[in-house]
């Protein structure tokens, strides 16, 4: 039956099911650390958005050890531990984990980028959502895009609920 609907639209099942899901994404840390810094901004948008039903975003171990990394660095968030331990939990649970299946580092400039990259690789997401755009050149070969924080705002508020 639905290949005969194939045929005679011209439009495969996959491509009915991409256009009616939510838009799975990785957050590069530098997002969530300008998220954490300023309430007003686009990261901050991203980050309050998150569990909103308007996007999945992908999580795995790696991911999270960097985000948990960077963001307990002194002076790198106006926030106390415990809260900053709070929004790491949050993201964690309202994220979809993935493990890492596929590894093929060094594939950027930056090992740290490469991690980002193998998440929302493995995690079959449709973008990474970064400041550092220029650094995930390497993605378009993986059919993944690579967007900035106010362009994924712009582009979730055009999108029909």
């Amino acid at each position: 039956m639905f290949r005969l609907i194939e045929c005679k639209i011209g439009i495969s099942c996959d491509t009915i099911d991409r256009m009616n899901k939510l838009p799975k994404i990785v957050i590069d840390t530098n997002v969530l650390v300008s998220a954490l810094k300023s309430r007003r901004g686009w990261s901050f948008d991203v980050l309050e958005r998150i569990g909103g039903g308007q996007f999945e975003h992908v999580v795995n171990v790696p991911l999270v050890m960097e985000y948990e990394d960077v963001l307990h660095r002194e002076g790198m968030v106006p926030l106390a531990s415990a809260a900053v331990d709070d929004v790491l939990d949050y993201l964690c649970a309202s994220g979809l984990r993935q493990r890492v299946h596929f590894l093929w580092r060094p594939k950027l400039s930056d090992v740290r980028d490469d991690m980002v990259l193998e998440a929302a690789f493995n995690g079959q997401c449709d973008a990474i959502v970064t400041w550092n755009v220029r650094d995930f050149a390497a993605a378009a070969a993986l059919n993944i895009e690579v967007l900035s924080p106010d362009l994924f705002v712009k582009r979730l508020k055009e999108r029909k609920p």
